[in-house]
This record gives C-alpha cells, sequence and structure tokens, in this order.
C-alpha cells in the first residue's frame, strides 16, 4: 500500500443521507444505524447523517437528532455530528434543547454542523421564505449559540435543560463560497466543504482550495480567536475490490444522480457515467488507487476531518459495511490517519425487534 505524507492526525469521519433500496424504510433506517455501530468498532473518529425533509430516493433523514440518540445508545466513542441540520426550519431554542439532550446522552459526542439547505418545497412547507435564508441562518445561529451557551433566551430567566456542554469548539457551517467561508470564519465555526461543487466544470478540489484558503486566512485575521480551526472535508470515497467491482454498487446510482443534477442546471445533460463520477468528484476502485487519487487531492492537506460518504450512491448494505472496513484499514491508514483507540474486530450487531406495521 502505497502512503502519503499527512500533517498531524486527521479525524476519520463517515457520512450517511439514511438511504436505501425499495420502500421498506424502517429496514432503511435500522441499516444506517448498523453502520454508525461498526464505524465504532472499526475506530471512526466520526458519524454524521444529514437533514432532508423532502424525501430521497429510498428515503432520507428529517429528525436527525432523534436518529442520534439512538445512535448514542447503541455506540461508545464515535462523534455524532449532522452536516446539515438546516438550521433556517428549526426554532434555535429548541434545536438546542434536542442538542443538549443528545449531548448529554451521549457522554458530550456531539458534532453540530448546520447550513440554509436550499429547496423551495421544505421552506414552503415550514413557512420561511427562501429568499431570506442566509439572514435566516445567522439569525438562528447566534440564538442556537447563545441557548448552548448556558446564557438566558428570549425571555429574563429562561435557559435550557439540561444544561449543553461547551460548543465553542463543536459548531460548523456549510458552505458553498469563498464569501460563505470568510462569514464561518467571522462567526468562529469549523468549516464543512461538500463532497462536490455543483455548476462548475472546473474540478471540485480545485473550487474549494480557495474557500479553504479564505477561511484560514479569515480566522488568523480574527486575532480574538483562541484556538485553531477544523475544516471537515467530505468526499464520495467507495473502495472495494477493483473499479469494475465498484462501479457496479455505484454506476447505475450517480447515473440517475446525474439526470436529476440536469433537471437543475447543476449538470450538463446526457452525461456518460465517467464524466458524472468526475463532477461528483469521486474516488472509487482499489484502495491503492483511491489512496493515490487522495493524495493528489487539493483540499485534503489542510482538512483536519475527512468524512467520507457513498451519496448520492446507494450500494447494498454488506457493500456499505466492506467499504467501511476498507476505508478504515487501508485507505486512511495509507493517508496518515490512525484511530485513537486500537479498533475492535467488527461484528454485526443483533437486529433490533421489527417495528409494528414495519
Amino acid at each position: 500500500m502505497t502512503t502519503t505524507t499527512q500533517p498531524p492526525r486527521f479525524r476519520l469521519g463517515f457520512l450517511t443521507h439514511v438511504q436505501g433500496r425499495g420502500t421498506d424504510l424502517a429496514r432503511t433506517y435500522r441499516n444506517a444505524q448498523e453502520l454508525f455501530v461498526v464505524a465504532d468498532e472499526l475506530g471512526f473518529d466520526t458519524g454524521w447523517v444529514a437533514q432532508h425533509h423532502v424525501s430521497l430516493g429510498g428515503g432520507g433523514l428529517s429528525s436527525p437528532w432523534t436518529f442520534l440518540a439512538h445512535a448514542a445508545a447503541r455506540t461508545t466513542r464515535i462523534r455524532l455530528g449532522t452536516a446539515i441540520t438546516i438550521l433556517p426550519l428549526e426554532d434555535p431554542v429548541r434545536l438546542a434543547e434536542d442538542i443538549a439532550v443528545v449531548d448529554t446522552l451521549s457522554g458530550g459526542r456531539v458534532e453540530l454542523g448546520v447550513g440554509s439547505g436550499a429547496s423551495e418545497t421544505e421552506y414552503a412547507a415550514f413557512g420561511q421564505d427562501v429568499s431570506r435564508k442566509r439572514e435566516l441562518t445567522s439569525e438562528h445561529l447566534a440564538v442556537l449559540r447563545q441557548a448552548l451557551a448556558g446564557e438566558e433566551v428570549r425571555t429574563p430567566g429562561f435557559r435550557i435543560q439540561p444544561a449543553a456542554g461547551d460548543f465553542s469548539d463543536r459548531i460548523w457551517q456549510g458552505v458553498f463560497s469563498a464569501p460563505g467561508a470568510r462569514h464561518a470564519a467571522g462567526a468562529g465555526s469549523n468549516l464543512l466543504l461538500n463532497r462536490a461543487a455543483y455548476g462548475y466544470d472546473t474540478a471540485t478540489d480545485e473550487v474549494q482550495r480557495p474557500w479553504a484558503d479564505a477561511y484560514l486566512a479569515a480566522w488568523d485575521a480574527a486575532a480574538e480567536q483562541p484556538r485553531r480551526p477544523r475544516i471537515g472535508l467530505s468526499r464520495f470515497v467507495f473502495p472495494a475490490k477493483d473499479r469494475r467491482t465498484a462501479l457496479a454498487q455505484i454506476g447505475d446510482d450517480v447515473r440517475r444522480a446525474a439526470h436529476r443534477m440536469a433537471k437543475s442546471g447543476a449538470f450538463p445533460e446526457d452525461l456518460g457515467v465517467d464524466e458524472a463520477l468526475r463532477r461528483f468528484h469521486s474516488f472509487y476502485g482499489h484502495p491503492d488507487d483511491i489512496v493515490a487519487a487522495l493524495g493528489r487531492e487539493k483540499v485534503l492537506p489542510v482538512a483536519t476531518d475527512l468524512i467520507t460518504q457513498f451519496n448520492p450512491a446507494v450500494p447494498d448494505h454488506d457493500a456499505a459495511i466492506r467499504a467501511l472496513e476498507l476505508i478504515a484499514t487501508e485507505v486512511a491508514p495509507a493517508l496518515g490517519w490512525r484511530p485513537a483507540t486500537a479498533p475492535e474486530p467488527p461484528s454485526r450487531p443483533e437486529p433490533e425487534p421489527e417495528l409494528a406495521g414495519a
């Protein structure tokens, strides 16, 4: 296995959009929970979920904090985060209470990623104006920070309970531009970068590296910042026995996703699978090939967290587990990652009881 140089130890994460095949959503949710258990055993540092109020093909997660509370009960050490919670569609005080409960139950393992989202349908369903999404994100984040810090919010004498732990270095903002990155730095938030930059012909890492540089420059310019920032880099990573095996699991899903993106104007029409995979900034195939490709990735050298995901693909559950194993045992170690503690061999948890009516 080829090894590349990566400055100081980065954290390894995985992100699931909680999707499955077919209409058995109870099984989709149970499978996603099992991925958290397996990742915990393999030594992954963080596990993330993405909030979607409008159903994705094969599911999607509308209530991430309920999901993470259950994951907290089934894991012991992996940190639990959202990438992202759609902040304008939440009451920030009510959200702070949910976060504080999950943080208490998990022993302080919560990472909070927030963003503005983009779906006009979701905004309409929650009675919010999508044209105000950036303004609402800033307003709600200010209140959320205040509540999590244990300060009085909205009326004298009211503080959330249970009291939250220290979130000063655990709030992340997802951004899609250099000005957004500078804004996140000014707010004292960590930076979350999406798996791909849409609407560009240029490679994603070439688009996003200036955003990361703008973030770090803005952070350094804010002399009052007492800590070093974190940059979370989300990437589509799917290792398998070889390229052909990987494509058998992800190719059809990527084609369908590219077609959906073309309808929205983010991708050109009628892309072949190779070009679609390039535009999704995909790393797939044999672990050696993925390590070599990630070694050329332009944002990874400044990232503190590598967050792997399979979306927009929805691989079979066994293939997803095998991919997590390969990421933790072959891909990430070759990039310089080491688990904080020795990983346990992954085991299949006992199945949970079937939900009534499932």
